[in-house]
């Protein structure tokens, strides 16, 4: 009986002394940092991923394209949005996208030259752009310190007086007074091709002064904003007018689009933009789906503004060539096949 009891003893103990041994492994495990290459973003951007570049000199003012596998773009128009400069690492930019986006294009000179497409599969990524327009692409961290806080923008587009100089935007919170640039005069506007000048704004900003000739000149303090892209006239005494509506934009009524396609096309959509700015009429390929009449024609109504289109069927798979079309007229277009399309104006 006292040999059993032993036995029976040492078994427990040692099965008491292999849970200890595993309770201890897993409490060291649990304790265990995880590695980490990059620091944490702000929670902000927990959503998105950051993409930087490195450009050439001659690459002014770059930007990045950016799509998803279905096709849909982070932005609705070449050459897509602009990048921020890192004032902690000297020629590198940087822009926070949507984390579902996988593919880009970094580009410069309002779009005049370009990278070809590169992956990034949904990951953080650091471009450096050679002089030829090849890149290469790293998911390993290429630049020092923290990444860039996080912050949503909007551009302010001001028009200014010819005798104001460089014009620039200072822009700050209020009533805190916290400042969204260095130092004054702020950040240099970018020209535009239609005699506006615009300049990104963090949209925690609620207050802008735009100023010119290295600061000499400038407008009264602008606050209450709200954060949207806005545009500014500015006379040359300082006086300004603003608003929120685009009004380099034609004030064009929509035009309605009869088409018959091919019995073989499916499901027929239009993808419709302006030409040669790029501005598209609606957000991804394939566009927007013609609607069925009794007759076997379809229809749809379209921003008036367009001046190219392309019918296209079967999820996108079939489609014409590109239509050059005038703004602003009622279109009656009868497709054949790919490259037979005749159109004319009711």
């Amino acid at each position: 009986m006292k040999r059993l009891f032993t036995i029976v003893l040492c078994f427990l103990l040692m099965t008491a002394a292999v849970y200890s041994q595993a309770a201890v492994e897993v409490a060291d495990k649990a304790e265990a940092p995880a590695a980490e290459s990059v620091p944490a973003k702000e929670k902000e951007a927990d959503k998105n991923i950051i993409v930087y570049a490195k450009v050439p000199d001659s690459w002014e003012y770059p930007c990045v394209w950016a799509w998803d596998d279905a096709g849909i773009s982070a932005f609705p128009s070449w050459p897509g949005d602009l990048m921020e400069m890192d004032p902690s690492n000297a020629g590198w930019h940087y822009i926070y996208l949507p984390s579902s986006m996988t593919s880009v294009i970094i580009n410069a000179n309002d779009g005049g030259i370009q990278t070809k497409d590169y992956r990034i599969e949904s990951q953080d990524a650091w471009i450096i752009v050679n002089d030829d327009g090849s890149a290469s692409v790293s998911k390993a961290k290429m630049t020092q310190g923290d990444l860039p806080e996080y912050s949503e923008r909007f551009t302010l587009f001001a028009q200014v007086d010819e005798s104001w100089k460089e014009p620039c935007v200072w822009a700050w919170e209020d009533p805190s007074g916290k400042n969204a640039f260095a130092a004054w005069p702020g950040r240099t506007m970018k020209a535009n091709a239609n005699g506006w000048y615009s300049a990104k704004v963090p949209s925690w900003c609620n207050s802008i002064i735009v100023n010119g000739n290295g600061g000499t000149v400038q407008t009264a303090d602008i606050k209450e904003l709200d954060p949207a892209n806005m545009w500014l006239a500015v006379a040359q005494d300082g006086t300004f007018e603003l608003t929120y509506e685009d009004p380099t934009i034609p004030k064009v009524e929509d035009i309605s689009v009869k088409v018959k396609v091919p019995a073989d096309w499916l499901e027929p959509c239009i993808w419709a933009w302006s030409h040669p700015d790029g501005t598209n009429a609606f957000v991804s390929w394939p566009g927007e789906k013609l609607n069925p009449e009794e007759d076997g024609t379809y229809t749809l109504s379209i921003p008036g503004w367009i001046n190219s289109i392309i019918i296209n069927a079967n999820g996108g798979t079939v489609q014409t060539t590109d239509l050059r079309v005038d703004s602003g007229k009622n279109l009656s277009i009868i497709v054949a096949g790919p490259d037979s399309v005749v159109f004319s104006y009711k």
